[in-house]
Order: structure tokens, then C-alpha cells, then sequence
């Protein structure tokens, strides 16, 4: 079963693209709530580059690196990459003037339900926005 999350970005498309791939970006958006954090980021954006995104509660009681290995890389256009326990995840980004429509169709996982997964990636997706365009 595969999760679709998307946004429209009104920003343009090389600062959304730097927004979302750049490590001090990443550090400040990549978080579902204000009581999680980013301490560590880092990306070697290419075919065959891997991820690695630590994710950690603010109060110090719990962490995860979410990691992973990109795919295949259209600059500007579309990111895919393959997670740390085999799930894909696709974006796709289509600039018009100077709004980027975002979307993420990714792998559901079992242990929680369709529902957690989509409002916890959209949370981030939201972050996203809410910084790419300040």
C-alpha cells in the first residue's frame, strides 16, 4: 500500500530544491511537532547517495535516524529513494511561475496505522512549507 501526502510551496524552485536537500534546511524543517528535532543531517544527493536524517524528541528521552539511498534524481523535477528497511518513497516537484506543487507517494509500514503515517509525513510536509517560504 503506497501514502500520498502533497503541498504547494509559493517560493521558487531552486530555493524550495536547496530548501529540501541542503543539511542546515533539513536541520530546521525535517520534524512532524515543535517537541521534535533535527540535530543531524546529512545528504549526498545523487543516484546511489545515501541519507541519513536523526530525528530526536527535544526533552533527550527518544531518537531514530531515518536513512535511506536515493534512486534516481531529476533535478528541479523528482527525487526516489529507498529506505533503510526496503520501502520506496517518490517526490515529485512541478514548478508553475513561482508555486511548487510538492507530492510524496511512499511504502506504508505495518507497525502503525495509514492514517498516523499520512498526518505525520503531511505534518512535515507542512514544516516544509511553512519554511521554504519565509
Amino acid at each position: 500500500m503506497t501514502i500520498t501526502v502533497s503541498t504547494s510551496v509559493h517560493a521558487s524552485i531552486s530555493k524550495v530544491w536547496d530548501c529540501w536537500n541542503l543539511p542546515e534546511h533539513i536541520k530546521q524543517w525535517c520534524s512532524a511537532s515543535d517537541d521534535w528535532h533535527v540535530p543531524d543531517a546529512e545528504n549526498d544527493l545523487r543516484e546511489g547517495g545515501e541519507f541519513t536524517t536523526t530525528m530526536a524528541a527535544r526533552d533527550g528521552s527518544f531518537s531514530f535516524d531515518f536513512n535511506g539511498i536515493y534512486t534516481n534524481i531529476i533535478e528541479h523535477q523528482l527525487i526516489e529513494y529507498r529506505m533503510s528497511d526496503g520501502r520506496k518513497v517518490s517526490i515529485t516537484f512541478k514548478a508553475i511561475n513561482n508555486v511548487v506543487e510538492i507530492t510524496e507517494t511512499f511504502d506504508a509500514e505495518t507497525e502503525n496505522s495509514v492514517e498516523m503515517q499520512q498526518a505525520g509525513w503531511q505534518a512535515i510536509l507542512d514544516n516544509f512549507k511553512a519554511y521554504a517560504e519565509k
